[in-house]
């Protein structure tokens, strides 16, 4: 094959980057999901400032998802006379397997599964919203219907 038409890249043209791509979900926010955002936008508007002009343009682009997020935000936190989930509340519930699991709802920038929070858009936090304690709610994970008990729900932001 010939190599005639093939462009190569002597690093002269900056990289140009795809935006990150936003949520069309409400920007909901806990109160300390808002001061991760505004911490992430203080520590690239640091990183930016000096930085190498090869990661300046990452670092642009990722400032501008921040900043975004920032302006679209929606700070949420439970209503502390609802026992119900919502959007802020730490859920413990059992699965059919015996298995107990505790999780926050939060903002999907906020998710961390792993620490036990999830975006409140997931499938198990949609399946969640609205039920009290002592009841069951069942949830398709991976195609299969498993039904999940709650044990407990708090809201500790309220």
């Amino acid at each position: 094959m010939s190599r005639a038409f093939v462009k190569e890249d002597d690093g002269s043209q900056p990289e140009v980057l795809p935006e990150l791509p936003v949520s069309s979900a409400p920007n909901l926010v806990t109160a300390r999901g808002l001061q991760l955002i505004e911490a992430r936008i203080a520590d690239l508007e640091a990183d930016l400032d000096g930085a190498d002009p090869l990661l300046a343009p990452r670092l642009r682009r990722d400032l501008r998802y921040w900043r975004l997020r920032h302006a679209t935000a929606r700070p949420t936190a439970p209503d502390p006379a609802d026992p119900s989930v919502q959007f802020g509340s730490r859920v413990t519930y059992r699965t059919e397997a015996g298995e107990t699991r505790t999780v926050t709802l939060t903002g999907e920038d906020e998710a961390d599964p792993p620490a036990g929070t999830i975006p409140y858009i997931a499938p198990v936090a949609r399946a969640l919203t609205g039920s009290v304690a002592g009841s069951s709610v069942t949830v398709t994970l991976r195609g299969e219907p498993v039904e999940l008990e709650i044990v407990a729900v708090d809201h500790p932001d309220a």
